[in-house]
């Protein structure tokens, strides 16, 4: 059953993994880098000050900075290291029918050994969630960040180095980790930030 679920995991990557086009290449790249990060924190916290203030909005830096770490460490340490199933770029069965692209440096990216889960995946689950649960009721915010955090996990199947249940465990866990955190946000309750609901 295990091996009849792989194939199909395999299969479907390599069919999003095929269609591709030398122009999206570096949009991919970078939707996929850690600079992208940037103006989307900037977004979270404009957004977060200009709804419900300053408190609230660290409160919401204080999450994010959680998320970041939580999703990272677990992704890797219980995840990665633990199941230490091969990326499709090193997988021997598959790895030379795996498009990859090319880095800005000229280097071919593939991407490190291990890939499930995908810690672009738990990442971006872990801020979309914890953020969507704290600013639910403005409706536009949960398009905006749910569409990054699907685009993001996108591009890691795009760039050949995550099977398609790589980023669905990976936003699995990452939403978990979200939800935990929000949960807890509302118990320390830091910043009083309850009282501008």
């Amino acid at each position: 059953m295990l091996e009849k679920l792989e194939g199909i995991d395999q299969s479907l990557f390599l069919y999003l993994n095929s269609l591709r086009a030398d122009w999206l290449d570096p949009v991919m790249w970078y939707f996929s880098s850690i600079g992208l990060m940037i103006p989307v924190f900037a977004y979270i916290l404009f957004y977060s000050y200009k709804k419900k203030g300053w408190p609230f909005m660290l409160m919401i830096l204080l999450g994010l900075g959680f998320c970041i770490l939580l999703s990272d460490r677990i992704s890797v340490e219980l995840f990665k290291e633990v199941f230490q199933r091969y990326r499709p770029t090193h997988n021997g069965e598959i790895g030379e029918l795996v498009q990859t692209v090319i880095k800005p440096n000229g280097e071919e990216y593939r991407g490190g050994l291990f890939s499930f889960v995908s810690s672009h995946a738990t990442n971006t689950a872990s801020l979309a969630v914890f953020t969507f649960l704290h600013l639910r009721q403005f409706s536009k915010y949960w398009v905006f960040i749910f569409i990054w955090m699907l685009l993001v996990s996108y591009t890691r199947i795009y760039l050949g180095v995550h099977y398609p249940a790589d980023i669905i465990g990976g936003m699995i866990l990452g939403g978990s980790i979200g939800a935990f955190l929000y949960w807890i946000s509302l118990r320390v309750n830091l910043f009083k930030w309850k009282n501008n609901e």
